[in-house]
């Protein structure tokens, strides 16, 4: 069944046969994550892009004053890492940490790499998801210059809701860039 999830999560961007579907399918491998549990620290070097099968990953960064700042979530079905770690080799400055038991499969730059010479049309898929993900940063960004507090969380409850309904107060607002105790008084609003 998580192959299969990739398999659907691949076609969605480009036209693959079965057997290339398959083959890409060889290169990850299925990792089972604890909740709580880490898949990624701060200072560690990212060795993998995963792809989400089952849970909810957050991936943030804890400041000098030691505030989380949460940057996204991964859900089923969402790819998930570090790229400047990724492509660097240099140490991350992010944590990717599991919300519940989860499960990701994930595949090694080496393997990527491999993908990439022996099934041309992937290099395809992983330009056209990367530039969905920066089409999501820039409207993240946008977003967070332009909504106001209360605007940012109804839209983030409204897209996301599964998300959401996933997450403690501490962790929305870290990711919706205000204090807990202001989510608070938003929630208490609306």
């Amino acid at each position: 069944m998580a192959y299969n999830l990739l398999i659907e999560n691949i076609k969605k961007h480009i036209n693959l046969s079965d057997s290339e579907a398959n083959s890409i399918c060889e290169f990850f491998k299925l990792k089972t994550i604890k909740k709580k549990e880490f898949l990624l620290t701060q200072g560690t070097i990212c060795k993998f892009e995963g792809f989400v099968v089952k849970g909810c990953f957050r991936t943030f960064t804890i400041d000098k004053k030691g505030n989380e700042n949460t940057l996204y979530f991964a859900a089923k079905d969402w790819w998930l890492m570090d790229i400047d770690s990724f492509m660097n080799h240099k140490p991350s400055d992010l944590n990717i940490q599991a919300l519940e038991d989860s499960e990701v499969l994930i595949i090694s730059q080496k393997d990527k790499e491999t993908l990439y010479t022996k099934i041309p049309s992937a290099e395809k898929l992983f330009r056209i998801m990367f530039q969905k993900s920066i089409v999501a940063w820039q409207r993240r960004i946008i977003r967070n210059h332009s909504l106001t507090a209360k605007e940012r969380y109804n839209h983030f409850i409204e897209k996301y809701p599964k998300i959401a309904s996933k997450l403690t107060d501490r962790q929305a607002s870290s990711y919706l860039g205000i204090t807990h105790e202001f989510l608070s008084k938003i929630k208490k609003q609306s």
